[in-house]
């Protein structure tokens, strides 16, 4: 089990730099722009997340940061931020409780199919 999360330490430090990007990102797009958090969350991720993958690449797998397994990566988890906003629109939950719940979730959920599927074998 503690295999598993070999390099969890290092993801959730760049996790937080993601985060404060994402964030910042989202509020602006729904504050200035007054776009939904669907489509916020969406912009605000796509942004954070290039960082994220380069730097996980470079400092928390190993690996060779390629365009399939950028590609790979931002599908996945484009989709799971174009979900949560888009329940949060639908439940009408407040912009805050959206990116909590996409943090955490991307937090896990992010880590597990990097290790798992994008860069499996890269390296760490």
């Amino acid at each position: 089990m503690h295999r598993v999360w070999k390099g969890f330490s290092t993801y959730t430090l760049v996790g937080i730099a993601n985060t404060l990007i994402h964030w910042q990102l989202f509020f602006v797009f729904r504050s200035f722009f007054e776009l939904n958090q669907a489509l916020s969350n969406l912009l605000a991720f796509c942004a954070a997340a290039s960082f994220s993958f380069y730097a996980n690449a470079m400092y928390t797998f190993a690996a060779e940061a390629t365009l399939g397994r950028y590609l790979l990566f931002m599908g996945f988890m484009g989709a799971l931020s174009l979900a949560v906003g888009w329940l949060a629109d639908l439940w009408r939950l407040p912009g805050l409780v959206t990116l909590v719940s996409f943090s955490l979730l991307s937090l896990f959920c992010g880590f597990l199919f990097s290790k798992c599927v994008v860069f499996r074998g890269g390296g760490s």
